[in-house]
């Protein structure tokens, strides 16, 4: 068996959290996901990029795949190559592909083929504010989030930012997808709270159709 495969536990149940909005708990062995996160960023180091006002993320950021998610103090983008190297982003690796793919199968998406990963890392107090992503060609294609290492709390809202936030703890393996008619759910990640003896770190990937 190759040693970086992803091993997928098909007997968890997927749940519907709202209408096109599905948890897959435990999904992943989220180790051999680690390794390439590991390699991707020897090509495409983590950065905090900046965002309107001048201000700059705490969430490091890298990508993988044909295209890769920029921010910068003029606005978001998609583009093929890494603004740091203006070499095109590495690879997305065939284990990533197979877990989007079957992440969004599993929920009904099917024919999932995604052409960018965001690869965010969390370290303590790092925090993603409440958002829509639009920024996709497609948005009939799904999003799937995954969650690799310390437990976060996922806040998912609705189709309007006055709507209510319901909180969701995200442990390590835990997938999310949503599409349909909570494609544009506005969604974030409270300030990471690491717990004693666990992960100080969180990794999380989002493989979206960008074009």
């Amino acid at each position: 068996m190759d040693p970086q495969a992803p091993l997928f536990d098909t007997d968890q149940t997927c749940v519907e959290l709202a209408e096109g909005f599905f948890m897959l708990s435990a999904f992943i062995d989220t180790a051999p996901l680690l390794a390439q996160i590991e390699l991707i960023a020897t090509e495409a180091m983590f950065r905090h990029m900046q965002v309107g006002g001048g201000k700059h993320m705490s969430v490091a950021m890298s990508n993988c795949g044909p295209w890769g998610w920029t921010s910068s103090s003029s606005g978001y983008q998609y583009s093929h190559t890494d603004p740091l190297t203006q070499r095109p982003w590495p690879s997305m690796p065939p284990s990533f592909m197979a877990l989007a793919q079957a992440a969004a199968a599993a929920a009904g998406f099917d024919d999932f083929e995604p052409d960018a990963c965001l690869i965010n890392r969390y370290a303590r107090g790092a925090a993603l504010g409440v958002h829509q992503d639009r920024d996709e060609r497609d948005l009939g294609q799904p999003i799937v989030s995954v969650s690799i290492g310390a437990t976060a709390t996922f806040q998912l809202g609705g189709l309007k930012r006055s709507e209510s936030l319901r909180s969701l703890p995200l442990h390590d393996g835990d997938v999310l997808v949503w599409g349909g008619p909570s494609r544009l759910r506005f969604h974030g990640v409270k300030a990471l709270k690491p717990t004693a003896g666990g992960p100080d770190t969180r990794h999380n990937l989002t493989f979206r159709k960008a074009k």
